[in-house]
């Protein structure tokens, strides 16, 4: 029921939303012109700060009472900053709006979505929790959605290195893995990454669900909140180094369930 305007870095990407009726713009400064409400959702926080804040950006476009939505996954400390610049800039406010549900929950309109930013500004951007969260949940201000996303990818990264572990085990121990799933459903050990993930690396299917090189650029802003916040992380660093590996040894642009390999 939007009426929506798209702008992407690779143009090629738009062709099938173009065809599902949504317009195009030319630029971030077009987009922004002719919208209420703008989300961005791209790789890192250095690609966000040009999409917003460099030549015919977001904040060219951007003015009072429109609102920036940012579902990136980006550094608490860069958020804030950014958030502060583009007020002052535009008069534009910013909500860091990080996603998590992956490909399953986007496409049922059942993201969980974790905000920082100010209550009203939050209600004001209420019409676009109700279409694409199962949950919204406005964590504090500004940053603090963000500094959830680390927490949520605290579990989702040692989460599924544990799962390719135990897939390794059991599959050395020839039990039979594919029904391992099944046999823990709705005991303590049961997950959503289990019933998702689990399947995935038994049967070798490593389509992209997530790639390894944009888990371990999480796990290292992980590393540099909980090193500003003095918190202890040795599980989740052990895991830093497994996604580093993947990287290193070329695996960057790979499913994250790719891990299992390491254990085969």
């Amino acid at each position: 029921g939007f009426q929506t305007l798209l702008w992407n870095r690779d143009r090629t990407k738009l062709a099938p939303l173009l065809e599902l009726g949504a317009a195009e713009a030319q630029s971030p400064v077009e987009l922004a012109r002719d919208s209420e409400l703008v989300v961005t959702c791209v790789s890192d926080g250095n690609v966000l700060e040009k999409v917003v804040f460099g030549e015919q950006g977001v904040a060219e476009g951007g003015s009072a009472g429109k609102v920036l939505v940012d579902m990136s996954t980006c550094a608490v400390a860069q958020t804030r900053e950014m958030a502060i610049r583009l007020a002052q800039q535009c008069g534009m406010a910013w909500l860091d709006a990080p996603i998590s549900g992956g490909a399953p929950a986007a496409l049922e309109g059942k993201m969980a979505i974790m905000v920082g930013g100010q209550p009203d500004v939050f209600e004001r951007a209420r019409p676009l929790w109700d279409a694409l969260a199962g949950r919204a949940t406005l964590m504090g201000p500004s940053g603090a959605g963000q500094a959830t996303k680390m927490f949520n990818q605290v579990l989702v990264s040692t989460g599924l290195a544990v799962l390719a572990e135990a897939c390794g085990f059991a599959e050395r121990a020839g039990i039979d893995a594919a029904k391992i799933p099944q046999a823990l459903a709705g005991g303590r050990a049961d997950s959503r990454q289990l019933q998702e993930m689990f399947p995935k690396m038994v049967a070798s299917d490593f389509s992209i669900t997530g790639r390894a090189a944009l888990m371990l650029k999480d796990l290292e802003l992980i590393h540099d909140l909980a090193h500003d916040a003095g918190a202890p992380m040795p599980v989740t660093a052990g895991v830093a180094e497994l996604f580093r590996k993947m990287v290193a040894d070329g695996w960057g642009d790979r499913d994250n369930t790719e891990m299992v390999n390491f254990y085969r």
